[in-house]
């Protein structure tokens, strides 16, 4: 058998870590970046203490030969747990979005007691058959599938494509603003020299041991959710939050499945009232 070791995470954290800890867990093939440092800034202003980290394949992290993923969904969440370990945190409120929501549930169902509360924006919930939820929209689907004509050890070409793919997952509520998304693009290409092993994220099985368990959730769920989100329609937000005693969904007017500025004070803002409302349950019990 072989033995893979273990991955170096990467994380950066924002705030007192004398308040209560936000852990933010990103996407397929999207590093920490992705959570961009002001909403960062203004989470922590409200209180809390946020680490972002750059999952397996992305960023700094450790990274894997493209197709060949030695790990697995559950390793990406046990990476969670491993982020918590090394800023020595019991427990924490976690925010995931989009497959980061995913890992985010599998990690509250796996590991209950070191999840305080989840945050969920822009995902589907797992372990249940959405098949009778409405699907992609055909014209993102038709740019994802360009996607296998990408060279991702092309640098113009990989560019070119997550800025159009930027554009294909914005919502209807905000103007898209090109330059200001190829200008994060490249940053985020040059930091994390490429995007070629984050692809080994389309690849990953996992998680099949939680199958038809969402309801045993116990964490307290808020989820948040675009009405125009392009890859996960909002019906996916309304049925995690009706699968889970107890959720609240904020939906994002117009929002796509992106964080945009626009929304950050809607996001904010939800985020902080659900944390702050289970720190004062805590106290009062």
């Amino acid at each position: 058998m072989t033995t893979i070791e273990r991955p170096e995470i990467i994380s950066e954290v924002f705030g007192d870590p004398a308040d209560p800890s936000l852990l933010l867990i990103m996407g397929a093939m999207a590093s920490m970046l992705w959570w961009p440092e002001a909403l960062c800034r203004n989470l922590a202003d409200a209180g809390l203490f946020v680490i972002r980290y750059d999952n397996r394949d992305t960023g700094r992290s450790t990274k894997y030969p493209p197709g060949k993923p030695p790990y697995t969904f559950d390793d990406m969440a046990d990476d969670a747990m491993r982020v918590l370990d090394s800023h020595g945190l019991q427990s924490a409120h976690l925010v995931g979005m989009s497959a980061g929501g995913m890992i985010a549930q599998l990690v509250a169902l796996k590991r209950p007691s070191r999840v305080i509360s989840l945050t969920v924006i822009s995902s589907s919930p797992i372990g249940m058959d959405t098949s009778h939820l409405p699907g992609t929209t055909a014209a993102y689907s038709e740019h994802s599938a360009e996607g296998a004509k990408v060279d991702w050890s092309n640098h113009d070409q990989v560019v070119d494509f997550i800025v159009r793919d930027a554009r294909a997952i914005a919502g209807a509520a905000h103007p898209f603003d090109e330059a200001r998304a190829r200008a994060f693009v490249e940053q985020d290409y040059a930091r994390s020299g490429g995007f070629e092993s984050a692809t080994n994220h389309f690849l990953l099985k996992g998680g099949d041991a939680w199958k038809g368990r969402l309801r045993e959730m116990t964490a307290p769920l808020l989820v948040i959710h675009g009405t125009a989100d392009p890859i996960f329609p909002v019906e996916h937000g309304e049925a995690l939050a009706e699968a889970v005693a107890g959720a609240k969904i904020v939906p994002i007017e117009g929002g796509g499945h992106e964080l945009h500025p626009g929304d950050w004070t809607v996001i904010s803002a939800a985020i902080v009232a659900h944390t702050r409302a289970i720190e004062a349950a805590w106290v009062g019990s």
